[in-house]
């Protein structure tokens, strides 16, 4: 069933926007979050490293008074970072950068029991209590980002001494779930992807073993938490055993029809079912895996690609149920639905899964982290308004400026690792094709022997040339739906083309050819669903990939009072908005009422224009107003 698989992390050399944003990966955040990491800053710090420390003097018989610090899944941060720090390496060459991942990787071993067994709040703090709570306490949560930065390191340098170690602990858990048949899942998957990830870095098929197991169990006992609850005499958060749909194991996979539960966990869950589907050729898990992105893509996502609707679980709520002030769509939900639509392209070559990847990518994600790399958003919100986001307690999560980091730092990291890694998701191949899925300028060189260069200025400019370095097999360029205008040019002519599933394919350009695609550059405005009750009347605004957003310090302090006019046109600015993006400006409505907080008159209006900003530019400027949506007047 696999159609496609990703490019090896060597193969990308990036170039423009995504260059940009890699070096500040590479100079700003890495380097930052170590230090948090790592205590090196008065704050904040996180005591990341110092768990892997202590649990490694306790496991050698060094006494040590010394105790865990933070939330059970703390290890994942380090985790994540190891992986961002691999690929950047690899890049980069950066031997700063190397050193420190060589130094975490030696804590990480130290911290490991002699059984393979490696956490290091069980290791200090429930040494007895091992895999005693799947539901809450993360154990094959953490395993599994170890297990891909382990991976990642593998690839990016060919070093085994971290592969070695999450293959050891690996091992440990195919005995435990395997081997000696103890029961249950994890509450939070990841691990799935993760071992996926490993069988196809070793080719031992214990691991896949292991991976289709989590995925086949899960849900087709739905007493196993609730009896775990009476046996294990102990709890972290006190979750109820019985809502099952917030861990997606309310049914067996295959019958899950209904994106439900925690949003990234969800996500994560369903890359992993993905993978084992391509891999064994599991039409009925495909199957399923399709109907759960339909309910997430066609009812459940926000316009800019985030999804979560709630800080109740952080999770889907119902169908067409998003409300945009307090919106969730953590940052790390819409990685999670980034990996998700890369693994559904690779078994069904369509280019409606990275149309998605891209929104996902260019708006919901990319508003996780600050300009300069150094602040983050956990929470998503499309509206701002000062006095009420981040402060009442209905709206306590949807904080209106970027955090230096979190108690619960899974974002941060998670931002790095995917920024760092990007054009293995940008470009795919197999034996006969080589797929363009994401427009990533830079030099690319493929398994299957093609070169080529891609120059663009994409997102902002819409003109793409690849030229081919090294020919011989088919290219395949998506083109996204929004594009409605789209030329193809051959070396300099125009030529005629066909869209196959989002896909313009070219056979088999020689070396020294060059194509040109015009993508459709007019801004546009979009219309949502009759059923989403929260934007009746409403209308957003993109450009290409990007959905703008309208903040207070571009429209005189107010965007609340504002509408768009009917019919009215939008263009492109002059000016640009921070980081230099360019800015839309929208005929708009500027709506005044009396003093009453109700009245029977009908507000006055005056002509105005309206300035709209990327969406990932928002909160670069200080609390302001900022509304996605505006009504249409």
């Amino acid at each position: 069933m696999k159609q496609m698989e990703f490019t090896n992390i060597h193969a990308y050399k990036a170039d423009g926007f995504i260059r940009n944003w890699q070096e500040i990966i590479h100079t700003q955040a890495i380097p930052y979050q170590y230090a948090v990491m790592a205590d090196q800053l008065p704050e904040p710090q996180s005591h990341t490293l110092q768990n892997f420390i202590n649990a490694a003097k306790k496991i050698h018989g060094v006494h040590d008074e010394n105790d865990f610090t933070g939330i059970v899944f703390h290890d994942s941060d380090a985790a994540k970072w190891a992986e961002a720090a691999a690929y950047t390496a690899a890049t980069t060459g950066d031997p700063d950068i190397a050193a420190k991942l060589d130094a975490v990787i030696r804590l990480i071993a130290d911290a490991q029991e002699p059984d393979g067994y490696l956490n290091t709040y069980f290791s200090l703090r429930r040494p007895d209590k091992k895999w005693t709570n799947l539901l809450e306490a993360h154990e094959l949560y953490c395993a599994g980002h170890m297990i891909e930065a382990a991976v990642a390191h593998y690839e990016a340098t060919g070093k085994r001494n971290f592969l070695d170690v999450m293959r050891k602990n690996a091992d440990h858990i195919y005995k435990h779930f395997i081997t000696e048949r103890h029961e249950g899942w994890g509450g939070h998957p990841e691990i799935e992807l993760a071992l996926v990830k490993l069988y196809q870095a070793t080719g031992d098929e214990k691991y896949l073993v292991l991976a289709k197991h989590f995925i086949d169990v899960r849900g087709t006992d739905t007493d196993f938490y609730s009896r775990e609850n009476d046996r294990k005499g102990w709890k972290y958060w006190g979750m109820n055993p019985k809502d099952l749909t917030y861990s997606q194991a309310h049914a067996p996979v295959r019958q899950q029809k209904d994106a439900v539960g925690h949003a990234v966990r969800a996500a994560y869950l369903y890359a992993g079912m993905a993978d084992i589907a391509n891999l064994t050729d599991d039409s009925a898990l495909f199957c399923a895996c399709k109907n759960l992105w339909d309910s997430i893509t066609k009812k459940r996502m926000y316009v800019t690609g985030g999804i979560g609707s709630t800080k109740d679980g952080e999770a889907f709520t119902g169908d067409y149920d998003l409300p945009n002030d307090t919106a969730y769509a953590e940052s790390c939900a819409a990685a999670a639905l980034i990996f998700f639509a890369a693994r559904m392209a690779q078994g069904e070559i369509d280019g409606k899964y990275y149309d998605i990847a891209e929104l996902a990518f260019y708006n919901a994600f990319l508003a996780g982290i600050q300009l300069d790399g150094k602040k983050f958003f956990y929470v998503n919100p499309l509206e701002n308004i000062p006095g009420i986001s981040g402060k009442i307690s209905t709206h306590n999560h949807a904080l209106s400026v970027r955090q230096d980091w979190f108690a619960c730092a899974c974002c941060p990291p998670n931002i790095a690792r995917l920024l760092a890694s990007f054009g293995k998701y940008a470009y795919g191949e197999n034996e006969g094709t080589v797929f363009c899925n994401l427009y990533a300028a830079g030099k690319v060189q493929f398994g299957n022997g093609v070169q080529l260069q891609c120059t663009t200025g994409y997102p902002f400019d819409f003109n793409v040339q690849y030229s081919i370095q090294h020919g011989g097999k088919d290219i395949a360029v998506r083109i996204p739906a929004y594009s409605r205008h789209t030329t193809l040019k051959i070396d300099g002519k125009e030529t005629e083309y066909t869209i196959k599933n989002g896909y313009i394919y070219i056979k088999k350009p020689i070396s020294g050819t060059k194509i040109e695609i015009q993508l459709d550059n007019m801004p546009h405005k979009i219309y949502p669903h009759t059923k989403i009750f929260e934007n009746s009347g409403n209308v957003a605004v993109s450009r290409g990939p990007i959905i703008y957003c309208f903040e207070g310090i571009d429209n005189a302090g107010d965007v609340l009072s504002l509408a768009l006019k009917r019919s009215g046109t939008l263009t492109v600015g002059a000016d640009t908005a921070p980081g230099g993006a360019p800015v839309l400006h929208a005929q708009a409505i500027r709506l005044q009422t009396g003093q009453s907080l109700y009245s029977f008159d009908p507000p006055k209006t005056a002509i105005d224009t309206a300035t709209a900003i990327p969406y990932y530019t928002r909160a670069n400027r200080g609390d302001t107003e900022m509304r996605v949506w505006l009504p249409e007047y």
